[in-house]
């Protein structure tokens, strides 16, 4: 097998095609993208591509077809006219102090197309300066021009939770955008790409036709990779991490499946592949939760602390389109954020009530998730809980001994140092038993196993619920009374019965919790 050149960093169509880069040929939907409306916006996670899809629409509007010779694309055009463009990757202008250095930040930015179509005494402004490049290109060349705008959002993801920061920049943003609507005979194409979706009304308050393609079913697979794309283009890629993994090529593409496929963008989507992650994997030859290397948004953690989130909750949704497809400023709680940054995706879609069922994609999604909650709604650390109790605990759950899957827990628990701000924690908890379903969802999902709380039944809510390959665990917590009252509420309330008919052992807990010690202190198994 040949050694293949992978593009980790590189977001240059031009320079992954000239130089041999691995490049999975979206072309033909770049064409239908660029033919499909003037004004056209698109949301996808970080790290999805976004980037590489703007650098590619910048070289097939700059008509460079030797670049696109052998791909999909050469079926579909042949003008390949050339027009003036101007790209801008916005996300060099985050974490600006202010809004005047926001306003700077933009302003260096329109320097270099400044450099090539001049600049006005009177353009003191980004927006000013935006609309005079835009007219000056078009007089200058003949032909529209061409707009391509990456991380529209990034200067103001990090101030969500501060109103005045967020207001006062996201005023410099709306008077930067303003000219794209008001210049429209001058411009030929304008794509804008984000992780979020702030409304039109206060940012793109001047672009009414602003076309979204973010749950258009014919763009669905441009980011990202499809499972056809893995098994055909990338099967040799599989076949040499196998191989090195001492693995077979299906069990190998199974663990790659299982870490990084299950993003669906749309409700006709083919399931989509982490692109970051799965390439990564081919370069370092093994597989890990790349995604997380710089861990867990802070916007993202910020706002589930800001809405009081109940974060076992956001496992198995089922919502309409308006719940998640909405302008992130008009945010009633976190699902849009989790949403549209990746933490939650399409796994559904039910056509007769127009309801979307929304989870967390795959196990790498879920243990960065963890990984970033763990600390914030618990005070435990992630590595500790991984390296050290999780292993031996997830030993002896497969191995189906409870009891001393419980007594690991107890252990570790006991010897977990006083968790500042704990009483305050459990004080927040509607009961003493949340905390210890959210402590317990946690570990539960950093092992990655499926686990649901409060689940309804006939005769009530569960507290808590997992799923094993052959087992079926229902768990009753008590904070005050006894393990053995919770154990004959489960018979009462019938929880086991909805669980008996699927094939899987039933195992019933009861586990009692000491207040003061915060760990189980006894537990009954029936």
């Amino acid at each position: 097998m040949t050694e293949r050149k992978y593009p980790i960093g590189i977001q240059t169509f031009e320079r992954i095609i000239r130089e041999g880069y691995l490049y999975i040929d979206k072309t033909d939907l770049v064409w239908q993208l660029a033919h499909y409306a003037t004004f056209v916006f698109m949301s996808r996670p970080r790290r999805f591509g976004k980037s590489l899809l703007t650098s590619t629409l910048e070289s097939y509007f700059k008509g460079e077809r030797e670049l696109f010779e052998g791909l999909k694309i050469m079926d579909l055009e042949k003008e390949w006219e050339q027009y003036p463009v101007i790209r801008l990757d916005i996300s060099t202008a985050k974490a600006q102090p202010t809004a005047d250095a926001l306003r700077d930040r933009l302003m260096l930015m329109l320097e270099h197309y400044a450099d090539i179509y001049g600049q006005k005494d009177t353009e003191k402004t980004p927006g000013g300066l935006l609309e005079g490049l835009i007219r000056r290109a078009c007089e200058k060349t003949g032909r529209q021009a061409v707009i391509i705008i990456d991380e529209y959002d990034a200067p103001l993801l990090d101030v969500l939770h501060d109103d005045q920061s967020l207001s006062d920049k996201r005023q410099v943003m709306q008077e930067f955008y303003v000219p794209l609507k008001a210049n429209e005979q001058y411009v030929k194409f304008c794509f804008i790409t984000g992780i979020t979706k702030f409304s039109q009304l206060s940012i793109f308050s001047t672009i009414n036709n602003l076309t979204n393609v973010t749950l258009d079913t014919m763009f669905s697979a441009i980011c990202g990779f499809t499972e056809e794309e893995l098994t055909t283009v990338m099967r040799e890629d599989i076949e040499r991490l196998a191989d090195i993994n001492g693995m077979s090529y299906d069990e190998m593409h199974q663990k790659l499946k299982f870490r990084y496929d299950g993003y669906h963008f749309t409700k006709q989507s083919p399931e989509i592949y982490n692109p970051f992650s799965l390439l990564k994997a081919f370069l370092h030859r093994e597989v890990a939760n790349y995604w997380f290397e710089s861990g867990t948004p802070t916007f993202l953690i910020r706002q589930l602390q800001h809405f009081g989130t109940d974060i076992m909750s956001m496992d198995k949704l089922e919502v309409p389109s308006s719940a998640f497809d909405q302008p992130t400023e008009n945010m009633k709680d976190a699902l849009p954020l989790m949403y549209q940054s990746g933490y939650l995706t399409i796994k559904d879609y039910d056509r007769d009530g127009e309801v979307y069922t929304l989870s967390i994609p795959n196990q790498e999604v879920r243990i960065g998730y963890v990984r970033g909650l763990l600390p914030t709604y618990t005070g435990l650390n992630d590595s500790d809980v991984q390296m050290g109790f999780a292993l031996k605990f997830w030993r002896a759950l497969k191995k189906g001994d409870i009891d001393l899957a419980m007594r690991e827990m107890q252990a570790y628990m006991s010897g977990i140092p006083y968790v500042e701000g704990f009483k305050k924690k459990l004080a927040e908890a509607a009961t003493a038993e949340g905390f210890y379903e959210y402590t317990l969802y946690l570990i539960f999902s950093m092992l990655n196993v499926y686990v649901r709380t409060q689940v309804k039944c006939v005769g009530g809510r569960v507290d808590m619920v997992v799923w094993m390959p052959d087992t079926t665990y229902v768990f009753e917590l008590k904070a005050s009374g006894t393990a053995q009252q919770a154990l004959e509420q489960i018979d009462s309330h019938g929880y086991a019965l909805p669980y008996q008919a699927d094939g899987r052992k039933v195992v019933k807990v009861g586990v009692k919790f000491n207040a003061e010690t915060r760990t189980p202190e006894e537990w009954v198994i029936a």
